[in-house]
């Protein structure tokens, strides 16, 4: 227990501290040998807890720390300030919407707006789906919020499993600044997704529309991606995510 207590110590000061704090600081302030802090420092430092600030070996907190912090923040602010893209999402297309954020277990649904047809597109909060074979996934995908799963499951004949043709599609995405799956979880399925960016400019979250394919038609979707694509940078800037040439504007 007592290395236990130790390295909850050392990991406290690293994250109250308001700059990068050094090694010989922390074993000193902790009353701990540097050699002894040096060991515990690393077995953190592995589990992503902290990490070195560049080449001074100082140290900040790590990726681990921030992913938690961050989705603590992102989940109880985004839904809300993303009310007004949902509404206007719904009202032009009058399908189910969904906002979604990378999770552990795939793409997660955190809220959503039901459409307005009798055949819709169910009920996604709460259920997490792989990323391959959705669009929302496929945005966290494309801009490296996410890991391609192993093996890549067909869910239907439509499903990409073939790794070169997903990093193909993937830079598409990139590149047009949506993505869609058609038939690929579910046949009869279609959705269309963009990219919501948080402050610093990575992708945080995915709006998305989706109903059946007797409605969500490729005519359709080029209809409403625009709109998407608007909506996304709209909820980008209410989580204080500047594009260039914002400030000139």
């Amino acid at each position: 227990m007592a290395a236990v207590d130790r390295g909850a110590d050392l990991l406290l000061r690293v994250l109250e501290s308001e700059q990068p704090v050094g090694l010989g600081e922390l074993a000193a302030a902790s009353g701990i040998p540097k050699s002894t802090a040096s060991r515990l420092l690393t077995a953190l430092e592995r589990r992503g807890l902290i990490e070195q600030d560049g080449e001074r070996g100082r140290l900040r907190p790590g990726p681990a720390i921030l992913r938690v912090a961050e989705r603590g923040m992102l989940e109880r602010n985004i839904v809300e300030l993303a009310r007004p893209s949902l509404d206007a999402l719904s009202d032009a297309s009058e399908e189910t919407i969904n906002l979604a954020v990378p999770g552990r277990e795939g793409v997660e649904h955190v809220a959503q707006v039901d459409g307005r047809h009798f055949l819709g597109a169910g009920q996604w909060l709460g259920r997490a789906v792989e990323s391959h074979c959705t669009a929302n996934g496929k945005v966290f995908l494309a801009f490296g919020r996410a890991s391609v799963p192993e093996p890549l499951v067909a869910y239907t004949t439509t499903t990409i499993t073939d790794p070169t043709r997903l990093e193909a599609e993937l830079e598409t995405i990139r590149r047009r600044g949506y993505a869609t799956a058609v038939d690929e979880l579910e046949q009869g399925l279609a959705a269309i997704a963009a990219p919501v960016r948080g402050a610093r400019g990575d992708v945080v979250a995915a709006l998305s529309i989706s109903g059946p394919t007797l409605r969500i038609t490729p005519a359709r979707i080029a209809e409403l991606r625009t709109l998407l694509i608007e909506q996304g940078r709209a909820l980008s800037r209410r989580l204080g995510h500047r594009e260039q040439g914002d400030e000139a504007a």
